[in-house]
C-alpha cells in the first residue's frame, strides 16, 4: 500500500491506496461509505446507541471513509422523521450520543465525517408546512409532499450560516474526524445555486457568484470553527439536471471557488428530488443532461465523466458515488482521473463488509437494484407509467432504508422485504417519530 498526494493520482494507483488530503489528513484507503439517510435518531434528535451499532458494522467493513446522513441545523428543516438534529450548542445527553457514533465509526482505524445539511424547501409538509427556502418556490411533485416556502430573510440567512458553523465545531468536539456540507439533491445551499429555486435580487441571488455566496460564506465559517487541519468536504451536484438549473458549467466554476476556499475533498453527484438522478430514477419531466461522453450510459458509474471533466481545471481530491459495483470499475476510474475516491451507498445496505470483500479481491458487489421491483410481474405492463415508476423507484429507496434500519437494529439485513412493504414500514415509523417529538 502507498500513500500518494492529493490529486495526483498516478495510473497503478488502486482502492488498497491511501491519499493524503490538503489538510494533511490520510484517507487509508480509497473506498468511503457515502452518506445515506438513517432515520434512527431519538424524537429529540439525538444520537442512538442504534446509530453506533450500525456505524460500527461499517468501520469493521473496511472503508477508510464513513460519511454520516444528513445531520440536521434546523429542527423545523428535516430531511426526514429520524434526522441527528444539532441547532446549536448541545446538552450532554447529546454530545454523548454523538461520541459513541464517532467512536464506533473510528474503531478501526478509518474515518468518520459528519455530513451537515438543511433541507430547505425539500422538507416534508408532514415536518413544516411552510419551510424556509431562498425563494417562495415550491417542489415540482405531484402529492402535496412539499408545502410553499418562504423566503429566508438576510438576517436568517445568517443565522444559518452560523448554524453551519456550530454544527461542525460539535462534530470536531465530539471525535468526527471530518463534516462534509451537503450542498447537493436539492437541499437547501443546493437550492441556492439553481436558478430554478433561487429568485432572489439580493446579493443571495441572480449572478452565480451571488448564488454561491452562502455555500462559500458556510465554509469559511467552518473553516474558522474547525481549524486547518480538519478534513472539509462538499457534496456538489455536477448539475440539476433541469432545465434552468443549476448547470454542468455553473459546478465547475463553483468547483473552483471551492478549492480556492480550501475543500479538502469534493463529492461529485446530481439531482434533487424533482430529478433524482443521484438514485438513478426517472424524474416527472424529461431530464437535461449536459453533453458527456457517450460510454457513461454503459458504464456503471453515473458521474465519473463529469468529475474527469472537472479534474482538467481542479487539482483537489474528488469523489465520485453513484453506481459503483465492480471493482474493474473503481481502480480504472482512479487510474484515468475519473475519481480520487470511490463513494458506496446502496451495496453497503446489506453487505456492511463490501469494501473489506473488494480490497481482499472480490470482483464486484451485489446488485440488488436489479432484483428489487414494486409490482408483481403480472402487472409489469403497469411499469411504463410516468407515475408509477416514480412511485417504483422511491419504493426501491425504502427497501434500502429498511435494510440500514434493520442493521442498526439487530446486526442484520432484512433482505425478505418487499419493497411496498418497505415503504409502508418506514412511513409508519416516521409518522410515530413525529408524534413521539410532538408530545
Amino acid at each position: 500500500m502507498t500513500t500518494e498526494t492529493a490529486s495526483l493520482t498516478p495510473a497503478n494507483t488502486t482502492i488498497a491506496d491511501s491519499l493524503v488530503l490538503p489538510c494533511g489528513a490520510v484517507l487509508p484507503n480509497r473506498l468511503a461509505k457515502a452518506a445515506m439517510t438513517e432515520g434512527l435518531a431519538d424524537p429529540q434528535g439525538r444520537a442512538t446507541p442504534e446509530l453506533a451499532r450500525l456505524y460500527g458494522l461499517w468501520a469493521d467493513g473496511g472503508s477508510g471513509l464513513l460519511i454520516t446522513g444528513n445531520v440536521q441545523i434546523d429542527p423545523d428543516h428535516l430531511e426526514r422523521p429520524g434526522n441527528v438534529i444539532i441547532a446549536g450548542p448541545q446538552d450532554e445527553a447529546a454530545l454523548a450520543g454523538l461520541r459513541a457514533m464517532a467512536n464506533a465509526g473510528t474503531r478501526a482505524g478509518g474515518h468518520i465525517w459528519m455530513q451537515i445539511s438543511h433541507a430547505g424547501r425539500q422538507t416534508q409538509v408532514t415536518v413544516n408546512p411552510h419551510p424556509k427556502a431562498p425563494s417562495a418556490v415550491a417542489v415540482g411533485l405531484p402529492g402535496k409532499q412539499f408545502g410553499l416556502p418562504e423566503a429566508l430573510t438576510e438576517p436568517e440567512i445568517i443565522d444559518l450560516i452560523e448554524r453551519f458553523g456550530v454544527a461542525a465545531e460539535v462534530a470536531k468536539a465530539t471525535g468526527y474526524t471530518g463534516v462534509q456540507i451537503h450542498a447537493a439533491h436539492g437541499y437547501l445551499l443546493s437550492q441556492f445555486l439553481s436558478p430554478r429555486a433561487n429568485l432572489r435580487t439580493d446579493q443571495w441571488g441572480g449572478s452565480l457568484e451571488n448564488r454561491a455566496r452562502m455555500l462559500l460564506a458556510v465554509i469559511a465559517r467552518v473553516r474558522a470553527g474547525v481549524g486547518p487541519a480538519f478534513p472539509i468536504g462538499v457534496k456538489l451536484n455536477s448539475a440539476d439536471f433541469q432545465k434552468g438549473g443549476f448547470a454542468f458549467e455553473e459546478s465547475v466554476i463553483v468547483a473552483r471557488w471551492l478549492q480556492d476556499a480550501g475543500v479538502d475533498l469534493l463529492e461529485i453527484s446530481g439531482g434533487s428530488y424533482e430529478q433524482p438522478a443521484m438514485m438513478d430514477i426517472a424524474g416527472m419531466e424529461a431530464p437535461d443532461r449536459p453533453a458527456q461522453q457517450a460510454s457513461t450510459i454503459a458504464r456503471e458509474a453515473y458521474f465519473v465523466d463529469f468529475a474527469k471533466t472537472m479534474r482538467a481545471s481542479l487539482t483537489m481530491p474528488l469523489m465520485v458515488t453513484g453506481g459503483f459495483r465492480s471493482r474493474r470499475a473503481m481502480n480504472t476510474a482512479l487510474e484515468t482521473g475519473g475519481a480520487d475516491v470511490i463513494g458506496l451507498g446502496r451495496p453497503l445496505c446489506v453487505d456492511t463488509a463490501g469494501s473489506a470483500k473488494l480490497l481482499a479481491g472480490a470482483d464486484e458487489l451485489d446488485r440488488w437494484e436489479n432484483k428489487l421491483k414494486l409490482l408483481p410481474p403480472w402487472l409489469s405492463f403497469l411499469g411504463g407509467l410516468k407515475m408509477l415508476r416514480a412511485v417504483e423507484g422511491f419504493a426501491v429507496t425504502y427497501w434500502y432504508y429498511a435494510q440500514i434500519d434493520a442493521l442498526a437494529r439487530t446486526g442484520k439485513a432484512r433482505i425478505g422485504i418487499s419493497p411496498f412493504s418497505a415503504l409502508l414500514t418506514i412511513q409508519k415509523a416516521g409518522k410515530a417519530w413525529l408524534k413521539a417529538r410532538k408530545t
